[in-house]
């Protein structure tokens, strides 16, 4: 098998060759010499059949191991569980889109990515033993501080696919040599994909992320955010929104507008913000509560956000039996919507530093108010987390399986919280942006100041030219 680097530069690196050099290091074999191209435009291999013939299985099995592993794995808080998913979808589509006529990598597209390896055109291989061997590797590397459990169910799952999907691993088509050669691409791909990860500024984040950057300390001044009770925590991942977008040329890109102009005066604009979380909170309705609850996808207990709307995705692909191909393809569009979603909208709450509610309310309301439902995230209200991720991922799965299309949402169930059906995307994602402020930690203004952002984002991301 022979790799081409298509325009590949990294930053801070020494090339693709780094990655090459790890995959070797690793066992994964030696390679054979490089020539210079320009982006290859995937045709099929020969005596290979397309990804397309094969069915999403290996990619359900994943992300939905990838789910547990989120809730369960220290320090994946929205944002990094967002970052994860996104690379390792990158992964997958990477390691497939060879085996995907008329479609093309996407490296020379995304920022600071200019090349990646190729398949030989004359040497077959087999996709879903590619994307076992890509998802596999990359599972292992974002979620390397796994507890050993799950580091174990890792291996197994790796190995035990091509017995559960007998019909995509036919041992009478799939000789050793292609299986290895399969195996060993799929690695290599995850291992480029992986260098060139490590080099956004998100990297670890569950540890120092910048060991040469002092503790942040949060801008002093009237309106802006402080610590929030009970835990009066500190903030979370302050420079999340100096991450390297995936798309998005700067986080700035996609800015969301103005928050209304702070002030205590009870008839401003903010004041009147402020009372209404504080009436909704004391005052709200059983189904206002239970939205509040459907939709807080705490880390640690959920799959976070960006884990919800992949489980939907997950779900809709499976009921349709979508192809090896097509499961690719839709995963790389949503999960790298996510993750620069999460970093504009950090961009922008640590740019603007907006105080949250439970701040404003005792210091012009109430002073004895919290809110009842769930304790104050630890960072900046403005915008909305939740809007923006939700208005990105809504978008992208609309351009995917149409506005109107009616959906069955899953992700709760085993918590006795679904399933539930929405007649729409953007029904779900509206849901979702309102669902914060009935739980009594944003204002209406941070959610509604969400969804142009999230929209931008998924704009910028659609744009993507998977075909030449």
């Amino acid at each position: 098998m022979r790799l081409h680097p298509t325009r590949y530069r990294m930053p801070k690196m020494k090339t693709i060759a780094i990655a090459l050099l790890t995959a070797s290091c690793m066992g994964l074999g030696t390679v054979p010499g490089m020539a210079q191209t320009t982006t290859p435009v995937a045709s099929s291999l020969a005596m290979a059949k397309p990804a397309s013939a094969y069915s999403s299985g290996v990619v359900y099995d994943w992300f939905y191991l990838s789910f547990q592993l989120t809730q369960q794995t220290p320090g994946f808080s929205p944002p990094v569980a967002a970052r994860a998913l996104a690379y390792m979808s990158l992964a997958l589509y990477e390691s497939v889109v060879p085996g995907m006529p008329g479609y093309q990598s996407l490296a020379g597209q995304l920022n600071e990515l200019s090349s990646l390896p190729w398949a030989q055109p004359d040497e077959p291989l087999h996709w879903p033993t590619v994307a076992n061997a890509a998802m596999a590797t990359m599972t292992r590397m974002m979620f390397s501080n796994a507890s050993a459990e799950n580091k174990a169910r890792i291996e197994t799952l790796e190995r035990s696919l091509p017995l559960k999907y007998t019909q995509d691993f036919d041992p009478n088509t799939v000789t050793p040599d292609i299986s290895n050669r399969s195996e060993t691409f799929g690695k290599l791909m995850a291992m480029a994909i992986m260098t060139w990860a490590r080099t956004d500024g998100g990297h670890e984040a569950w540890g120092p992320i910048r060991r040469s950057q002092a503790n942040y300390v949060p801008p002093s001044g009237t309106g802006k955010w402080s610590a929030t009770p009970p835990a009066f925590a500190p903030a979370l991942l302050p420079y999340w929104g100096q991450n390297r977008p995936i798309v998005l040329k700067t986080a700035a890109d996609c800015p969301a507008p103005p928050p209304p102009m702070y002030s205590e005066e009870k008839g401003s604009e903010f004041f009147k913000q402020g009372q209404e979380v504080y009436d909704i909170s004391n005052a709200a309705t059983q189904e206002q509560r239970q939205f509040a609850l459907y939709w807080a996808d705490d880390a640690g207990k959920t799959p976070t956000p960006a884990g919800h709307w992949a489980y939907i995705t997950n779900d809709l692909l499976k009921s349709r039996k979508a192809s090896l191909a097509s499961a690719a393809e839709t995963f790389a569009r949503l999960n790298i919507a996510m993750s620069d979603a999460f970093v504009a909208a950090w961009n922008t709450k640590y740019t603007l530093n907006v105080l949250r509610p439970v701040t404003y309310v005792q210091l012009v309301i109430d002073s004895n108010w919290v809110p009842t439902l769930m304790t104050t995230p630890p960072f900046p209200d403005y915008p909305s987390g939740h809007s923006v991720q939700s208005s990105a991922a809504s978008a992208v799965l609309a351009k995917e399986f149409g506005a109107n299309l009616a959906f069955v949402d899953n992700t709760h169930n085993d918590r006795g919280w679904g399933p539930r059906t929405f007649k729409n995307f953007k029904s779900a994602a509206d849901e979702a942006a309102a669902s914060r402020l009935y739980a009594g930690i944003h204002y209406r203004f941070a959610s509604d100041g969400g969804k142009p952002q999230g929209q931008c984002v998924a704009d910028k991301v659609l744009a993507l030219k998977f075909k030449p």
